[in-house]
C-alpha cells in the first residue's frame, strides 16, 4: 500500500502514482501524544474549608397535623370527629394554642359551604392564638 504502480489496463506503459504513506506518521503521532500524556504531572486542586466544630442544632420535629373539616351544612369535624358546639370547638382550638408545638391546622372546606361559615373558624383560631392554618382544596 506503499505505493499504486499500476494505474489501470492497456497497451502503454504503466504510470507510476506516488501517494504517500500516512499510516506510520499516524503511529508516530499517537505514540507521542500517549506519551506526552503519561509525562504531565497529576494536578490536584486542593480547596480548604473551615468547617464548624462543636454540636450540630437539634432536628426539628414537623408539627402535628389537624384537619379540621366543615361540611356544607355548616357542621364541624376535628381529624374526623365531630364537633358538638362552637364552644367544643374553641376548647380544642385553645388547647392547640397552648401546646409547646403547636399543630398545624389545615382547614378544608366543603364546596357548597357558605363562606361565613370558613371565615368565622379562621377568626376564631386566629384570635386564640394559633399560628399556622391553611386552606386545603377539598377533593
Amino acid at each position: 500500500m506503499a505505493m499504486n504502480m499500476y494505474s489501470g489496463g492497456g497497451i502503454q506503459d504503466p504510470e507510476a502514482l506516488a501517494e504517500m504513506n500516512t499510516a506510520p506518521l499516524i503511529d508516530v503521532m499517537l505514540v507521542l501524544l500517549v506519551m506526552l500524556i503519561i509525562t504531565i504531572p497529576i494536578q490536584s486542586h486542593a480547596v480548604k474549608l473551615s468547617l464548624p466544630t462543636g454540636k450540630p442544632p437539634p432536628v426539628q420535629v414537623p408539627p402535628p397535623v389537624v384537619n379540621l373539616d366543615i361540611n356544607s351544612d355548616g357542621s364541624i369535624q376535628w381529624n374526623g370527629q365531630a364537633v358538638a358546639s362552637r364552644a367544643n370547638l374553641d376548647t380544642r382550638i385553645r388547647a392547640a394554642a397552648a401546646q409547646a408545638n403547636q399543630p398545624e391546622i389545615r382547614l378544608r372546606a366543603s364546596g357548597l359551604v357558605p363562606y361565613k361559615y370558613v371565615a368565622e373558624v379562621m377568626a376564631d383560631s386566629q384570635r386564640l392564638g394559633l399560628n399556622s392554618i391553611g386552606i386545603v382544596d377539598s377533593d
